[in-house]
């Protein structure tokens, strides 16, 4: 069965939208707040070509890529709203697609990867425990239990507080 972020937005189509670039990094940057279309434009060209300012048709390209298709898919999925007069476009309340947008660099674990290790690290510690693994016994359950959720416990307040800053 398919999740969706609100009726009608199935996890499929959630993928299929964040599968091009500017779209997500249009999403990306407008968690920071509201931008008009030029400065959202400016900052994607500047994250494509690494250069601030960015050359001027990357912007332009940018500029119009997002006017005439990208927000406007973004607005039909409710996913942004955009002021034509003020050209401000804001995320939507309703359809918040962040949660899809995890970035995970080549080579290095997703959080969800490194909880799932962790809740293996601890079923492996309490059957080490169990069949008499000299060092790990002597530590006992409670011990290696209160290990692994202080390790759980920090880990997700550390992972909220990256993803705030």
């Amino acid at each position: 069965m398919a999740t969706t972020s609100e009726p009608g937005l199935s996890e499929t189509r959630i993928h299929e939208v964040l599968s091009n670039d500017r779209r997500r990094m249009a999403i990306e940057f407008l968690q920071d707040g509201d931008l008009t279309l030029r400065e959202l434009s400016e900052r994607i060209a500047e994250a494509e070509t690494g250069e601030s300012p960015p050359p001027r048709n990357i912007r332009q390209s940018a500029y119009v890529s997002l006017q005439q298709t990208h927000i406007p898919k973004l607005a039909e999925l409710d996913i942004v709203n955009y002021d034509d007069e003020s050209k401000v476009v804001s995320l939507a309340e309703a359809g918040d697609v962040t949660v899809y947008m995890e970035v995970v660099p080549e080579g290095e674990l997703s959080w969800s990867e490194y909880y799932a290790a962790l809740a293996a690290l601890g079923i492996v510690l309490m059957i080490a425990v169990v069949v008499g693994v000299p060092v790990i016994s002597g530590v006992g359950a409670p011990g290696l239990a209160t290990l692994v959720f202080t390790a759980l416990g920090g880990s997700a307040v550390y992972q909220r507080w990256t993803q705030e800053n």
